[in-house]
């Protein structure tokens, strides 16, 4: 008995010492299905963590290592991997210390309820359901569907309208055509978010994205996380690579870009609307974020999208034109 108490005893605390993945919050903007964005390297991102979307990983450039699950392996440019709902993962890149890479990696996430949504739409999409089921495990894709998949990802990055579900149903048809992908966690794992979320930073970044409109203060956060503020203030930056102040308001800004898109709200209900207490501090932080004020923010989102308009009835009145 007492050599049994004595493994298990070693068992939980090789088990405490292996990091729990943390929770990313996904931001898919208000007016899209999914979102589709770069990063560079190092990233605030780039750490152990999972989140309920699925995600298309692809990376452009360096070479490194690559968790899945329980899985470790090596990469390199076209590795292009598809992760299902709450799996943990990370790429870390192998750059000298103070390199900075501009773009390393194309993310595509979207949530489950868009890909059920289209498969009742269009019966022609359940082609892609064996695909999602085994993305549980982690999907790695040849080099060469890597390869034709990146042009389809970039110019995702910029597609507006029904060209980005074009866009998004054609990586698909890419995918499921492709040869098969190989599943890299094992047969026996299996995602734990539940577990996950019991860690301290997660109940803390959950309790931010639910009262991201109301007052947060770090004092309260860190009673919340059960530490003195100092040691919070280093645990937050640890695992979000940034202060919980600068942390917050890009979240915020995040949120009230969304909103100055929706045109349906003034700036001053909007700097209120996404938590923060004057209108002055609200347009200091979007001039640090964005480079540009609130008020030419949302112009160009207009100029943006009259363009748009313009160019759609072009052909139409060059018709006419020429008929007359």
């Amino acid at each position: 008995m007492q050599a049994l108490a004595q493994a298990t005893a070693r068992h939980d605390t090789r088990r405490a010492n292996i990091a729990e993945p943390d929770l990313e919050l996904v931001a898919v903007p208000r007016d899209g299905s999914f979102k589709v964005w770069s990063h560079g390297y190092p990233y605030r991102t780039v750490r152990w963590h999972f989140h309920p979307e699925y995600e298309i990983h692809l990376i452009t450039a360096t070479t490194g290592k690559f968790f899945v699950g329980d899985h470790i392996g090596n990469f390199e440019p076209r590795n292009l991997v598809m992760m299902g709902s709450n799996l943990p993962h990370n790429w870390v890149s192998n750059v000298p210390q103070g390199e900075q890479v501009d773009e390393r990696c194309l993310v595509l996430q979207f949530d489950s309820g868009f890909v059920a949504r289209a498969i009742a739409a269009f019966p022609e999409f359940k082609r892609v359901e064996p695909l999602l089921d085994a993305s549980r495990w982690g999907l790695l894709f040849s080099p060469e569907t890597g390869a034709a998949a990146e042009p389809i990802m970039r110019e995702m990055l910029d597609a507006q309208g029904l060209r980005r579900i074009v866009l998004f149903i054609e990586l698909f048809d890419l995918l499921a055509q492709g040869a098969e992908p190989v599943k890299l966690a094992s047969a026996a794992y299996r995602a734990d978010p539940t577990r996950y979320a019991e860690t301290r930073i997660n109940h803390v970044l959950s309790f931010i994205d639910k009262n991201l409109s109301q007052e947060l203060r770090e004092s309260e956060l860190a009673e919340l996380a059960g530490q003195s503020v100092s040691a919070f203030s280093r645990y937050f930056r640890r695992h979000t690579g940034v202060p919980f102040v600068q942390y917050v308001n890009r979240l915020r800004i995040n949120f009230a870009c969304q909103l100055l898109m929706s045109g349906e709200l003034n700036i001053t209900d909007i700097c209120y609307r996404v938590g923060f207490n004057n209108l002055s501090n609200f347009n200091r932080q979007f001039l640090l974020l964005k480079e540009m004020s609130p008020s030419r923010w949302r112009a160009y989102q207009q100029l943006n999208a009259a363009s748009r308009n313009e160019s759609a009835e072009a052909p139409r009145t060059q018709t006419q034109e020429a008929i007359g």
